[in-house]
């Protein structure tokens, strides 16, 4: 254990027995996991293993410190709830003194892979796949040069809060974040999801006020030419799958930073949901999926040691995390110049968005201000019907800053660099809503995608959208024609219109609060 390290646990009170493990390397985590019974090897190597009560974040009970600093920055409300230092600092208490009691695993790592924003972390668990998923994850860090500790995330996942209610929490656990102190608390809690949202909101606060670096919850890959492109979406809008392409170079999964005329990714890993993940359509993402790399909560297909990805009785989020090496084609610089093409991701369960259209700047910064997708009937108890769902720059559950401070650092960027296109994706329905339309084809999607890449996209011109005013390509190499203009593929045309004109009220009524807030 490095001077830093002790330092850091002696000043957050943390006086750990022994064995303390530090830095361990993979294979031994992963024999730590099974000895413990933990986690199951895989027919392909992988650790499976499962995350208990809590298969995914628990935004009702993730709390920012409001202090001094931080009173007038932090965007206060549903998702960024208020606590007070004192309670942190009760919280803090009782974490350290249950870490001081068992075994530890220690590890150091980075976030931000560049030079002048790199972030030294520093994470405590208790478990060894937690450690393993850090390793995963984070971008690891020269063992040789001994950094200052910028951030530090204490991991109880098996400590409870029997007193929550009196002590003013919704549930007896919860994630809690000092910005000012630069210290995460995960309490109760074994999703691993929950350390790695932590950094990266700790990562939107700082990154953008401190250095003027617009961070985004996006993926990013590089062609042969230097051409960069971003892909912005929502859980299953198709993000890592849509930039996991063999032609070209992934700089990261999830998480990145816009600094002036360059991009680089935060992590060191990719976090994939894994329900219906084959060889056939998502190639690189199945064969990352070997030893060293993690499976979340999925079963094995009974009698074997095969995992069964269409299963989805633990949970829909099932999870599978590795490093960003584990697969083929990845740029091993993880930063790159500035987009010359940003994907908006949205999977519209109405069916009346279309595949692909252009938009313009005042329409780039509408859609990023919305950040719509759909949920639809069976995924959630009760939806029985497509229901649209916005969560501002695609990303609003981690964002501490005001959504429109984002925003406009993204205006600001694209009026700098007025060759960027930005272009609107539908990956969900067509010729119908949910239930009656079809999913489009995900080889269409990727087609659409690399012809808006390769300027092949409105060589016939382009029609407009007389509802979304969205500029449609009449025509794209190897995709049917119909397919581009959704209208034309429902069978009710007056059906189309009566959706269509739904779905644009909803998106009007939700981007006006952002309006006045600009005007005021």
């Amino acid at each position: 254990m490095t001077n830093v390290i002790s330092i850091q646990l002696e000043a957050l009170g943390i006086r750990p027995v022994e064995p303390i493990y530090v830095q361990l390397p993979v294979p031994e985590l992963i024999e730590h996991a099974v000895k413990q019974n933990q986690g199951n090897l895989t027919n392909s190597g992988a650790l499976s293993f499962t995350t208990g009560k809590f298969t995914g974040r628990s935004p009702e009970s993730r709390f920012i410190v409001q202090d001094q600093f931080t009173i007038d920055q932090v965007n206060w409300g549903k998702v960024n709830k208020a606590m007070t230092s004192s309670l942190f600092d009760d919280l803090q208490q009782r974490v350290s003194q249950y870490l001081s009691r068992i075994p530890l695993y220690l590890r150091t790592v980075q976030a931000c892979n560049h030079k002048a924003y790199a972030q030294e972390v520093l994470v405590v668990c208790e478990k060894p796949v937690q450690s393993h998923f850090v390793d995963n994850m984070f971008i690891e860090r020269d063992p040789k040069q001994e950094k200052p500790i910028d951030w530090t995330v204490l991991v109880a996942s098996d400590l409870s809060l029997p007193d929550y209610e009196q002590l003013g929490l919704p549930t007896a656990h919860c994630v809690a974040i000092d910005l000012s102190r630069q210290l995460i608390l995960i309490i109760g809690t074994a999703y691993t999801g929950e350390i790695k949202k932590g950094v990266f909101s700790a990562l939107n606060y700082v990154l953008p006020l401190k250095h003027n670096v617009l961070t985004m919850h996006c993926s990013a890959n590089v062609g042969e030419n230097n051409d960069t492109a971003l892909f912005f979406g929502l859980s299953g809008t198709g993000k890592t799958t849509l930039s996991s392409d063999e032609g070209r170079l992934l700089i990261g999964d999830d998480e990145h930073g816009w600094a002036d005329n360059e991009i680089f990714n935060f992590e060191g890993g990719c976090y994939a949901k894994g329900i219906g993940l084959n060889a056939q359509q998502e190639p690189q993402i199945y064969n990352a999926v070997k030893f060293g790399a993690l499976i979340e909560n999925a079963n094995f297909i009974p009698g074997t040691r095969e995992i069964d990805y269409n299963d989805s009785s633990i949970t829909e989020n099932l999870r599978v995390s590795y490093p960003l090496h584990f697969i083929d084609k990845v740029s091993d610089k993880g930063c790159a110049k500035a987009p010359k093409h940003i994907f908006f991701l949205s999977a519209d369960a109405f069916g009346v968005l279309p595949p692909i259209s252009k938009l313009t700047p005042e329409q780039a910064m509408f859609y990023f201000i919305n950040g719509y997708t759909a949920k639809v009937a069976g995924t959630e108890m009760g939806v029985k019907t497509p229901t649209a769902t916005f969560s501002a720059c695609f990303g609003a559950a981690f964002l501490p800053l005001h959504p429109m401070r984002y925003a406009e650092m993204l205006k600001q960027r694209l009026e700098n660099h007025p060759d960027i296109q930005v272009w609107l994706v539908n990956t969900g329905w067509v010729a119908g809503p949910y239930g009656v339309g079809r999913r489009i084809p995900l080889k269409y999607t990727r087609g659409l995608i690399r012809a808006a890449m390769e300027n092949n996209l409105g060589e016939a011109g382009y029609e407009m959208h007389n509802i979304f005013n969205l500029q449609i390509p009449r025509e794209c190499p190897d995709i049917p024609s119909e397919l581009l203009n959704p209208k034309k593929m429902w069978a009710n045309q007056d059906g189309y219109i009566e959706m269509a004109e739904k779905l644009k009220g909803m998106f009007e009524a939700n981007y006006v609060q952002y309006v006045k807030l600009e005007e005021a």
